[in-house]
């Protein structure tokens, strides 16, 4: 099997032979951002959307990302030299290399552009709540920052509890999100998922469910504070991210949700298959 070729810095390189510094403030302190995105048909779809919520990102951080062109081209450049069609795509930019502690180094930042071919989710996920909080008023609520240790701490304890996926709430006692994804509920034929200022990442999925919900399938949102017991509660329930799309979820904490998926979860499942087919940067 031809090992996998990635972009680093202008360049595509087999990942065997791609270069980064040991002194990278992504590698020394977390400091960095970035973007994945599903790719359909050799196309990364709702490009605009990520590149702009890449950008925030970015600017949250003080850090300048690439031209939006730029990104395109290494983005087409190592699909296409990885002769992927189904892929998920991700983009990450760092601090650069830089002196050892916290602050950063003159050099400018690191980029990098990798693919793998999509590996398909099962039908429906199993959650966890998991005992420890997002800081909704942290410095980096709201971007998609690389600094994951929190996450890969909390699916860790999901698996370990025999679930597929853990669930924060804030420190307001709110739910929040999941580690890589939002979280909807449906009670009543409304759909909810937490707001901006429960410190959740805006995710592109999710902007396009709300959007959904409100223009094509004439479904009641609401961006609202959310108790934990609404996950457990509900009529419905789902997880909505760039790779998942709209996940169902089947149990939480152990306990079975009505039979998945419920036809709010289903209808939307199906509007977001069409949107996809029609509009590859909706």
């Amino acid at each position: 099997m031809t090992p996998p070729i990635v972009w680093v810095d202008g360049q595509l390189v087999g990942v065997a032979e791609a270069r980064v510094s040991p002194l990278d403030h992504g590698l020394m302190v977390g400091d960095g951002v970035f973007e994945t995105l599903r790719v359909y048909g050799g196309v990364p779809f709702a490009w605009t959307r990520h590149y702009d919520r890449l950008r925030r990102s970015a600017t949250g951080l003080g850090l300048i990302p690439p031209a939006g062109d730029e990104l395109r081209g290494a983005a087409d450049a190592v699909l296409g030299a990885n002769r992927l069609r189904d892929a998920r795509l991700r983009i990450t930019l760092t601090g650069g290399p830089a002196p050892l502690g916290s602050e950063r180094g003159e050099t400018g930042p690191t980029v990098i552009v990798a693919a793998a071919a999509m590996r398909p989710w099962p039908p429906s996920v199993s959650v966890v709540q998991v005992p420890w909080t997002r800081n909704e008023r942290s410095a980096v609520a709201g971007l998609k920052t690389i600094s994951y240790a929190e996450n890969v701490r909390a699916l860790a304890f999901a698996l370990e509890h025999g679930a597929s996926e853990a669930v924060f709430t804030n420190t307001r006692g709110e739910l929040c999100e999941a580690t890589g994804s939002n979280v909807f509920v449906v009670r009543d034929g409304t759909a909810r998922t937490p707001p901006e200022d429960a410190g959740c990442l805006l995710g592109v999925t999710r902007a396009l469910v709300l959007e959904l919900c409100s223009k094509t399938l004439a479904i009641p949102t609401e961006e609202t504070a959310l108790p934990p017991l609404a996950l457990s509660e509900a009529d419905e329930a789902f997880l909505t991210s760039s790779t998942r799309e709209i996940h169902p979820i089947s149990h939480v904490d152990g306990a079975a949700l009505p039979p998945t998926p419920g036809p709010t979860t289903s209808a939307l499942a199906s509007a977001f298959s069409e949107l996809v087919a029609r509009d590859p940067d909706p």
